[in-house]
């Protein structure tokens, strides 16, 4: 774990995150010190708690050097952060739903009757889905835990950016998963930053909010 002291002054951590391409690339966040802020991150929401996203922490020189062609002009992020954060969106999901069901039984945080008539309904709705919506839910879904890791980050006291420009057909076979089973949803650069972001505007309320 760094050294650095840890924030959990939501205000700070929301008011302070910024968009951060230029990082120190002495700084290196150890396996430990990310696992806990990926842990976190995964505290988010998602449908029926399916938690559908996938990780790929790329870290090494070598996986970078996959990394980059594939970033298109997100280069600077790629050669100076302490690591490429790649989130997928599993199709087979619900693969997991028995587990995840199974020890919320387990734990008392949920009734048998419950978890039973839930993956029921659930193992009828995952093999009549069509792929268009699955892949809609897990853009949701990864996009939510996406931003939650964001603002976990911050409380590590690191930066993040996140990175929509990249070849989507190229990612997962890139890093050796399935291309028909993991759909890419964000890159997500982090690591501690070289240079103060850029603060930036947001529309009033007002004109983006209606009250009926």
């Amino acid at each position: 774990m760094s050294e650095k002291m840890l924030t959990n002054d939501f205000n700070t951590i929301l008011a302070g995150r910024r968009s951060i391409r230029n990082y120190d690339p002495a700084v290196k966040i150890s396996k430990e010190e990310m696992n806990a802020i990926l842990t976190e991150a995964t505290l988010a929401p998602s449908s029926v708690n399916m938690q559908p996203w996938r990780f790929v922490v790329v870290e090494s020189d070598e996986g970078k050097e996959t990394l980059k062609p594939i970033i298109r002009f997100n280069t600077l992020q790629n050669d100076t952060s302490a690591a490429m954060i790649l989130i997928f969106g599993d199709r087979d999901c619900f693969d997991f739903g028995e587990e995840i069901y199974g020890t919320a039984v387990e734990r008392g945080l949920m009734p048998q009757e419950v978890k039973d008539r839930q993956i029921a309904a659930l193992t009828n709705h995952y093999n009549t889905i069509s792929d268009d919506k699955l892949k809609e839910i897990l853009l949701v879904d990864g996009g939510i835990v996406a931003m939650q890791l964001m603002l976990v980050a911050r409380k590590y006291g690191y930066d993040t950016n996140p990175i929509g420009g990249f070849e989507e057909d190229q990612l997962a076979e890139a890093f050796g998963l399935d291309a028909n089973r993991y759909v890419p949803v964000m890159v997500l650069s982090i690591g501690k930053a070289n240079e103060e972001g850029y603060a930036s505007v947001r529309l009033p309320i007002e004109k983006i909010t209606e009250w009926k």
